[in-house]
C-alpha cells in the first residue's frame, strides 16, 4: 500500500499550509541545524541540503565562467530600469543553468546592494547604484524583478538586499557606529530598502557589519519595526559572513556567544553565515541558548519558517511544477547570443560623457593612440564571475579602426632590481602560454592563478629580468614579467610569476618599495614581510633583518613611451582608473579622490605631446581630475566582458553616450564630509544638500546630439503631482536622452534638499523627433519626516518642479501650491521629548538606549554637545523637568536664547550605560518655546519629561 503524500508535498495547497505541515514534522534538532548557512538534508523526509547565499551582483560570481555585466555602479549609470531588469533576468537564468550543472550554485542570491553611495571614498562604491535613494530603489527594483521572474507563485531566484543599514565605510567596518538621526534614517537610509521591498520582488536582506546608533545591525530593531511591515511575504534575513561572532569577538557587545546568537535570532536574523561550511559552532550556540533559557523553540520556529517560505517559492518541493526548472531548451540560456548582446548593450549604456569640446566622436580616418595602465585591461572585481569573453579598450579600437590606425603604449615603468652582490632579480621562463597570446573567444585559461606552487620561484642572475612596475597609489605597486605574469606570493612564501591579475581576498600580487640604506626593501603587502634572496629562491623573509636591499634601475619611464605614442597620433585616448582589487575595495576605503600619481604623470605626458587628449576613466568610483585642461572626458565603471568594445563604439560615434552620473563628482577632497559622518542633512552631503560647486553634478551626462525641452504642464489633483513636457532631438544624431524631474520646497520650515529626484525616464529619439514625457508622482513623495510628531508630513506651501538633463541642468520649471498639513508645535507637556528627535545638534552622537531598542544621545567622545528642539508647546505652564539618563555627567536646559537655567547630574555615574535614572529639576515655561539641552561628560540622555 502506497503511503499518502504528506501535505507539504501537495502543490495544490497554499505555501503557508505546506510550511505549517513541514514544520510539524521537523524535530527541534533538525530545525536548529537549519539556522546555519549550510542547512543539512533531512533524509527521512526527503528534504535536500540547502544553503543561503549566491553572489550575483552583476553576473553569477565565484562559481566559474558566467556572463559578466557592468559593475553595479555602472548599471546605476544607465538610469534604465528596463535594461537592468533584463540583466537581472539573464543573471537568474544563468544561475539556474549553473545550479543544474553544479549543485553548489545557490538560488538564494545575495544581491543587489542598495547601500547609498553617500561618500565616494567608500571602498565598495562599485557595489551600489547611486547616492540618491529614489534612483537606487528604481534600479534595485528592476534588478530584483529580473532575478525573481514573473511567475505569480514561483521565483527563479530569491534576491536578498545588502547591507542593512547605513553602511558606507570599510574603515573599522565591524566596530564603527553610524550615527543616524530619525530624519536621515527615514528620508535617506531606509528609503532605498523600503521602496524596493514594497515592489514585491525581494526575498530578504543581509545586515551590515557596522553598528547604527551604537547597536550592531544584526540586532537592528528596524528588522521587525520597519522591514517586515513593508510586505506580507516572509522575508529571510541572512547574516553577513562572520558577523554573528563579531558581536562578541570584535564588538564586545555581549559576553557570550550564546547571548549574542539568541539576541540576533530574536531580532530577526534567520540564517547565520559563520565558520564557513562548518555548522557545528553555530548549532552548539543555539542549543546552548535554548538550554540557558535565552531562546525558545518558538524563536527557532519563526526563523525556520521564513527560510522554508523562500525554499517553497524557489520550487524546491515542486520540481514537476517549477516553471524555471532547467530543461534542454533552457540550457541555451547560458552564455547565449542574447546575453552577450545584452552585456554589450549594458556596457554601452553605462558610458557617461562628462565633457566634450568637439573632439568626439572620432572620425573614421583618425589615427588613435590609446595609452594608459587600463588601455589593454578588462578588470574584474571581487564580485565578478570568471570571464567567458573579454574585450579591452585597445582591442575594441583595433576592431573599430584597424590595427594600422591604432598605436598603443601601456605606460608602465620598466625596471630591473639589483641585489647587494651585484646580481639582478630574474624571472624563470614558464611553459604557460603568455597572457598576451590568449584569444578573447571562449573561456579564458585559468592556469595562471595566485597561490600556485608548481612554478619555479624567482632567482637572480647576471642580467636580470625587466619588470613592468605600476604604482597604484599609496605606494602600492605591482610587478609583472615580460610575458604578462604578475609576481605573486604563495602560502609557501616564495615569490613567483604566477598570476594573470591581482586578486583574491588578500591580494598577493602587491608590494611596496621602501627606501632603506642605499636602496629599497621590497615589502610584500599580503604578508607585510620583506623579500629576501635565499639559496632556494626569492621569498618573503621572517623579518627585516633578513631582507634584501635592492637597487632600482629604470630602463624606461612610462611617460616616455606614452609621449612617443601620443606625438604620432591625431587623438590620444588615455585610459585611466583603478584596479578593483587595489586601494579601494571591500575592507579598504580610498584616501583621496585624486588619480594615483603614476597615472597623473601619464596624463600630463600625453597632454604635453598632443593637446587632442581624451581622458577615458574606467573606475569603480569618482575621481577629481583637471577636466578644464582636457577637450574630452568620459567615465565608465568596469564594464564586464564587453567593456572595451562598448567604449570603442562610443568613442567612434556608433553609439551616442547617454549614461548619467549616479553620484556627485566632487572637485577636491576638501569638499568631502568625514567618512563616518552619516548625517547627510547636517553635513550638507550628496547632491541633495551639497552647497559647493561639484566637478560634475548628479545626473550629468552629455550626448553627441542636442535636446530641446518645451511645453511644461504641471498640476496637483487627487493626491497626485502630474508633470508633462515635450523633448525634441534638435541635433543630427539618433540618441538616448534621460529626462529628469526634481522638486524643491520653496519655503521649507526645516532644512530640505536643494533639489530631490522625483522621477526620470530614458528614451531614444531620432533626429528631429519629439516625444511627450509624462510623470505622475504621489503627493506623499513631497513629505519629510516630522521629528516633532514622529511621522511623515507634507508641508503646505510652494514647491518648485524642475525638469532637465541633470540636477543642475534645469531646462523648465514650474511652481505648484500644495495644501499640506501645517506645522504643529511639539506637545511636550503631554508626551515629553525623545532625546533623539532633535531638530539640530552639535557635538553629539546617537547611541543605543538599550541593547534591544531605542536611541539615546551622548556627547561625542565624552566632551560637550548641544541639542535644539524647536517649537515646544508647554501649554498652560510647567515648573519641573525630568531627564532619563545613564552614565555620568551633566544635563543643562535653557529656553530660546536664554541662559542655562537647569543643571542636573547623577550623584555618581550609573553602574552601566543602560542603567537609567530619573533626575528632576526646576524649569519654568509656558506656551511655545525652543528648548536647548546641553550634555557634558559620558552621559546618555534618553528622554525628557515635564510636569507642574
Amino acid at each position: 500500500m502506497t503511503a499518502p503524500t504528506p501535505p507539504f508535498r501537495d502543490p495544490h495547497l497554499p505555501f503557508a499550509k505546506r510550511v505549517d505541515d513541514l514544520m510539524s514534522r521537523l524535530t527541534l534538532d533538525e530545525k536548529t541545524a537549519f539556522l546555519h548557512q549550510f542547512a543539512p538534508a533531512v533524509e527521512r523526509l526527503g528534504i535536500a541540503a540547502f544553503r543561503t547565499g549566491q553572489e550575483a551582483l552583476h553576473g553569477v560570481a565565484w562559481m566559474g565562467p558566467a556572463t559578466v555585466f557592468p559593475q553595479a555602479v555602472g548599471l546605476g549609470a544607465t538610469w534604465n530600469e528596463d535594461l537592468v531588469r533584463r540583466v537581472g533576468e539573464a543573471v537568474s537564468k544563468e544561475a539556474r543553468v549553473m545550479r543544474a550543472r553544479d549543485g553548489r550554485v545557490g538560488l538564494n542570491v545575495w544581491s543587489p546592494t542598495v547601500n547609498l553611495l553617500r561618500h565616494p571614498l567608500w571602498g565598495r562604491n562599485e557595489e551600489g547604484y547611486s547616492e540618491d535613494p529614489k534612483l537606487t530603489s528604481a534600479v534595485a527594483t528592476a534588478y530584483t524583478r529580473g532575478l525573481r521572474g514573473d511567475h505569480p507563485a514561483y521565483w527563479r531566484t530569491a534576491p536578498v538586499l545588502k547591507h542593512w543599514l547605513a553602511h558606507n565605510n570599510e574603515t573599522a567596518r565591524d566596530t564603527s557606529s553610524s550615527s543616524v538621526r530619525p530624519r536621515v534614517l527615514n528620508e535617506y537610509d531606509l528609503r532605498a530598502f523600503r521602496e524596493t521591498v514594497e515592489a514585491g520582488a525581494v526575498a530578504g536582506v543581509m545586515p551590515a557589519y557596522n553598528l547604527v546608533n551604537g547597536r550592531p545591525n544584526h540586532l537592528s530593531p528596524h528588522l521587525g519595526g520597519h522591514l517586515r511591515t513593508w510586505t506580507e511575504e516572509d522575508l529571510l534575513v541572512c547574516s553577513d559572513a562572520g558577523a554573528p561572532s563579531n558581536l562578541v569577538d570584535s564588538e564586545h557587545y555581549f559576553d557570550t556567544h550564546e547571548e549574542a546568537t539568541a539576541a540576533a535570532l530574536r531580532a530577526g536574523v534567520d540564517s547565520f553565515t559563520d565558520h564557513g561550511t562548518d555548522s557545528s559552532t553555530i548549532v552548539a550556540r543555539v542549543r546552548g541558548a535554548l538550554e540557558q533559557g535565552l531562546l525558545t523553540e518558538a524563536d527557532v520556529d519563526a526563523a525556520v519558517r521564513r527560510q522554508l517560505s523562500v525554499r517553497f517559492r524557489l520550487g524546491e518541493f515542486d520540481a514537476e511544477h517549477d516553471p524555471y526548472a532547467v530543461t534542454a531548451d533552457s540550457e541555451r540560456d547560458f552564455d547565449s547570443p542574447e546575453h552577450r548582446a545584452l552585456a554589450r548593450e549594458a556596457a554601452e549604456q553605462a558610458v557617461v560623457l562628462l565633457k566634450n569640446d568637439g573632439v568626439l566622436p572620432l572620425a573614421p580616418d583618425t589615427r588613435v593612440a590609446v595609452v594608459g595602465l587600463l588601455a589593454d585591461e578588462c578588470k574584474l572585481d571581487w564580485y565578478s564571475g570568471t570571464l567567458l569573453h573579454r574585450s579591452t579598450p585597445l582591442e575594441g579600437l583595433y576592431e573599430r579602426f584597424g590595427a594600422d590606425r591604432v598605436s598603443f603604449a601601456e605606460g608602465v615603468d620598466r625596471v630591473v632590481l639589483r641585489t647587494a652582490d651585484g646580481r639582478f632579480l630574474h624571472v624563470p621562463p614558464s611553459d604557460e602560454a603568455p597572457v598576451e597570446a590568449r584569444g578573447t573567444e571562449g573561456a579564458l585559461d585559468p592556469a595562471l592563478l595566485a597561490g600556485r606552487t608548481d612554478l619555479p620561484p624567482l632567482t637572480t642572475d647576471a642580467t636580470g629580468t625587466e619588470l613592468a612596475l605600476v604604482d597604484w597609489g599609496e605606494g602600492v605597486l605591482t610587478l609583472r614579467a615580460p610575458d604578462g605574469r604578475y609576481l605573486s606570493v604563495a602560502e609557501d612564501g616564495f615569490v613567483r610569476a604566477s598570476a594573470d591579475q591581482p586578486g583574491g581576498w588578500v591580494v598577493q600580487e602587491t608590494f611596496r618599495l621602501e627606501p632603506h640604506a642605499n636602496g629599497h626593501l621590497l615589502r610584500h603587502t599580503g604578508t607585510g614581510r620583506p623579500v629576501q634572496v635565499a639559496a632556494d629562491g626569492v621569498k618573503v623573509a621572517a623579518d627585516d633583518a633578513d631582507a634584501e636591499v635592492f637597487g632600482l634601475t629604470v630602463a624606461e619611464r612610462g611617460e616616455d613611451a606614452v609621449a612617443r605614442a601620443a606625438a604620432g597620433a591625431d587623438v590620444v585616448v588615455v585610459v585611466a582608473g583603478n584596479d578593483p582589487h587595489i586601494n579601494g575595495r571591500e575592507t579598504e576605503d580610498r584616501t583621496t579622490l585624486r588619480l594615483p600619481g603614476h597615472q597623473e604623470r601619464l596624463l600630463r605626458a600625453a597632454r604635453a605631446a598632443n593637446p587632442a587628449t581624451v581622458l577615458a576613466l574606467v573606475s569603480a568610483y569618482p575621481y577629481a581630475v583637471d577636466a578644464e585642461t582636457l577637450p574630452a572626458v568620459l567615465w565608465t565603471a568596469h564594464g564586464g566582458q564587453a567593456a572595451g568594445t562598448a567604449l570603442a563604439r562610443v568613442l567612434a560615434g556608433d553609439v551616442s553616450p547617454a549614461g548619467r552620473l549616479p553620484q556627485t563628482w566632487y572637485a577636491a577632497d576638501a569638499d568631502l564630509p568625514g567618512l563616518l559622518d552619516y548625517d547627510v542633512i547636517g553635513g550638507r552631503q550628496t547632491y541633495l544638500y551639497f552647497e559647493g560647486t561639484p566637478l560634475f553634478p548628479f545626473g550629468h551626462g552629455l550626448s553627441y546630439t542636442s535636446f530641446g525641452y518645451a511645453d511644461l504642464a504641471a498640476e496637483i489633483e487627487n493626491g497626485t503631482v502630474s508633470v508633462s513636457f515635450t523633448v525634441t532631438n534638435t541635433g543630427e544624431v539618433a540618441a538616448d536622452e534621460v529626462a529628469q524631474l526634481y522638486v524643491r520646497a520653496a519655503e521649507p520650515s526645516v532644512p530640505r534638499p536643494r533639489r530631490e529626484l522625483l522621477a526620470h525616464r530614458r528614451f531614444a529619439l531620432a533626429p528631429g523627433a519629439s516625444t511627450r514625457v509624462s510623470f505622475e508622482v504621489p503627493l506623499s513623495a513631497l513629505a519629510f519626516w516630522d521629528v516633532a510628531h514622529g511621522r511623515w508630513r507634507v508641508e503646505p506651501g510652494p514647491y518648485d518642479l524642475l525638469v532637465g538633463a541633470s540636477s543642475e541642468d534645469v531646462r523648465l520649471s514650474a511652481t505648484v501650491a500644495v495644501d499640506g498639513e501645517p506645522a504643529a508645535p511639539r506637545p511636550v507637556r503631554e508626551r515629553g521629548l525623545e532625546a533623539a528627535d532633535f531638530d539640530e545638534q552639535s557635538g553629539t552622537e546617537l547611541v543605543d538606549r538599550t541593547k534591544v531598542t531605542g536611541d539615546a544621545v551622548t556627547p561625542a567622545a565624552g566632551g560637550s554637545g548641544e541639542l535644539l528642539y524647536r517649537a515646544c508647546d508647554f501649554g498652560t505652564g510647567v515648573t519641573r523637568v525630568t531627564v532619563s539618563v545613564a552614565g555620568g555627567g551633566t544635563v543643562e536646559a535653557a529656553l530660546d536664547g536664554g541662559p542655562w537655567t537647569t543643571a542636573l547630574s547623577p550623584a555618581a555615574p550609573t553602574a552601566g550605560p543602560y542603567d537609567y535614572v530619573e533626575l528632576d529639576g526646576p524649569l519654568v515655561a509656558e506656551g511655545v518655546h525652543d528648548l536647548r539641552i546641553r550634555l557634558r561628560g559620558s552621559l546618555r540622555l534618553a528622554h525628557v519629561g515635564f510636569s507642574g
